[in-house]
């Protein structure tokens, strides 16, 4: 292999102590980083391939939480309620999907978040076969969770045992593609199904990906039917022995949030998503001080609408400080690591989300050249810049497991305009009926 080393003026490698070098150097071999550091202090001799890429390097973006084919229904249903907007507006034209579709909705979502710099997506949706190939063709990494929903698939058998065949197959953790399993919602399954699913994860040692308490109207009516609060009611039946990803998780009280803890139960925050469909707010300060590991989601294009995750990057923070009347809350370093090294643990992946020795080659590079990262008085300014006032069209080049997949801002996988016109197209058949 060509050892590659970048030079950057500025290097966030977001590891536990959230060093940062400037300038900055890493050295790349294959899919995997093999040093990093001050680039004064860059191993002589040893990089074949030197490119003095400037601006700033850091990981990959982590979108925890994703139904990328979604962009098919993108703006669709927008003002209803959750509930409403599942049933009226997304079921029936997803309903409709056939597995091209969803190539092209796949392919043009992960174009879309390979140029604002997520690298890795954890993706819950049906038609997981080519789901897979159209992130393989694209040259990001994801971590495909198939989705069991009765309302769309009612062949719960059959679908658990395709998610095993997948898993068996496709599954690689050295490789791009992992597989978990993606039970939709405990108010959409029945609770022994949803045991069920968490027993295979877990026989898998597979990642188990679950909306949960997302509205009141959700954690209500479970409440009604079973007589307590869903999360003692999961956790109880043991569906948290499964490594446990649980999106959006608003509504949740002091012994819930406990029950996470005690299980290691991963949180997917999508504030956007949260927002725009009036679910509530995620208690993510208190997450935070019990140690929960909290990543960043962006949820489906179509609840979003978009799939830039700096969006939630700045979202959390605001959103945590203005419901606590605490501006200290969530400085950039605690952010860009839900960002980046949480999210990356939250679904599963412990070598991706950290520039560092040993950790896959994700690498995102921003273009400081830009009047919202002036002035600068203070190392600690540009961090805040970073936070505050950077976004996905700042992001100018993107590496997954080294190999450049984003030069100059354009996706190099990809034929972007024709994945726009496929799903234009299909879009309109699907909404068609």
């Amino acid at each position: 292999m060509t050892v590659t080393r970048l030079i950057a003026d500025v290097l966030v490698t977001c590891d536990d102590r959230f060093t940062v070098h400037q300038p900055g150097a890493v050295d790349i071999d294959g899919q995997r980083i093999i040093w990093v550091g001050p680039a004064a202090e860059a191993p002589p001799g040893r990089a074949e391939r030197v490119q003095q890429v400037g601006g700033l390097l850091m990981p990959g973006l982590v979108n925890t939480h994703c139904h990328t084919p979604m962009t098919l229904v993108r703006g669709a249903g927008d003002g209803l309620p959750l509930e409403r907007w599942l049933r009226d507006a997304m079921w029936p034209r997803e309903g409709r999907m056939s597995d091209e579709d969803v190539w092209w909705g796949m392919t043009l979502g992960s174009a879309e978040m390979l140029r604002s710099g997520i690298t890795t997506s954890c993706e819950m949706y049906l038609h997981e076969e080519p789901v897979v190939e159209a992130v393989q063709a694209s040259g990001a990494r994801l971590v495909m969770t198939p989705a069991v929903l009765p309302a769309l698939d009612p062949d719960v058998d059959g679908r658990l045992a395709t998610i095993a065949d997948l898993h068996a197959r496709v599954h690689d953790e050295r490789t791009r593609v992992t597989v978990g399993v993606g039970a939709h919602s405990a108010y959409e399954l029945p609770l022994p199904i949803v045991c069920e699913m968490a027993g295979l994860a877990e026989e898998l040692g597979a990642l188990f990906h679950i909306h949960l308490a997302e509205t009141t109207a959700e954690t209500s009516d479970f409440e009604a039917e079973h007589g307590a609060r869903v999360v003692p009611v999961l956790a109880d039946a043991g569906v948290f022995g499964a490594r446990t990803l649980a999106a959006h998780s608003i509504w949740l009280d002091g012994t819930d949030l406990d029950l996470y803890r005690q299980h290691g139960v991963a949180v997917a925050h999508c504030p956007q998503s949260n927002m725009k469909l009036a679910s509530g707010v995620a208690p993510i300060k208190a997450m935070i001080e019990r140690g929960i590991t909290v990543g960043l989601g962006t949820d489906g294009p179509a609840s979003n609408d978009d799939l830039d995750l700096w969006e939630e990057v700045k979202l959390t923070p605001m959103l945590a400080r203005v419901t606590t009347g605490n501006p200290t809350l969530l400085p950039p370093a605690e952010v860009f690591t839900m960002a980046t090294r949480a999210g990356a643990e939250a679904v599963g992946l412990g070598d991706v989300g950290v520039v560092a020795a040993g950790f896959m080659a994700d690498l995102i590079r921003i273009d400081l050249d830009d009047p919202v990262f002036t002035p600068v008085t203070e190392p600690a300014d540009l961090l805040a810049h970073l936070l505050w006032s950077a976004g996905g069209r700042h992001v100018s080049d993107v590496w997954v497991a080294g190999q450049q997949v984003v030069a100059d801002h354009e996706v190099t996988t990809v034929d972007l305009s024709e994945a726009q016109r496929q799903v234009q197209d299909r879009a309109v058949r699907l909404a068609r009926g």
